[in-house]
């Protein structure tokens, strides 16, 4: 654990749990060991991330969140309170999945809205959107904007956290998108304006 990391007293980081530095954890949170937590990260008030979770640099994570073994979170992103995860598609008390676990992921820059329930085995495109109290049941795009029970799509949205016009531009930078097989992506010359702006926290 970095000796940079900023960790509440009453948080539990146990031993092979890695902290990379400038990240801060508060009240009631618990890392297990095995965990990796990246740099420049915000953990609220009772985060669990529990063995095999890997947590990208600059990510904010809010209150009463966890994180089960095979959720992997990209750079940048963004988990709103109560979020939930999952990693087994059809539990039981009484037989054990363990191997059988599903596994989530979510790209760089997205953001998750409060409340939002991810059922395992999906993924999350970078910078895509999930709206408050949400249920993905199927992989989300690049950009894209999903709402709903299930979360269906209903439009695009830029780096800044925009929904994008009719064109596919960003009304508060400018930026022009166009699509791919993956959601969309700037279109080619433009550069990242984004990179050193900060976060949420």
């Amino acid at each position: 654990m970095s000796d940079q990391a900023l960790i509440h007293a009453s948080a539990e980081i146990q031993d092979g749990a890695s902290i990379g530095p400038g990240t801060q954890i508060w009240q009631h949170c618990i890392v297990m060991a095995g965990a990796v937590i990246g740099a420049e990260c915000k953990l609220a008030h009772n985060v669990f991330v529990e063995s095999g979770v890997v947590v990208g640099d600059g990510v904010t994570i809010k209150d009463n969140v966890t994180l089960y073994d095979g959720v992997t979170i990209g750079d940048r992103v963004f988990i709103g309170p109560n979020a939930v995860f999952t990693n087994v598609r059809n539990p039981r008390a009484f037989t054990s999945r363990k191997h059988n676990y599903a596994t989530t992921t979510i790209g760089e820059g997205a953001s998750i809205g409060a409340n939002a329930t991810l059922v395992c085995g999906v993924s999350v495109g970078c910078y895509a959107l999930v709206g408050v109290g949400s249920v993905v049941t199927k992989n989300v795009a690049d950009h894209e904007v999903v709402v709903g029970n299930p979360a269906k799509h209903i439009g695009w949205v830029g780096r800044a956290g925009e929904r994008l016009d009719d064109d596919l531009a960003c009304p508060e930078t400018g930026e022009h998108y166009e699509k791919t097989e993956n959601g969309l992506m700037l279109k080619d010359g433009q550069k990242d304006t984004l990179k050193d702006t900060g976060g949420e926290s």
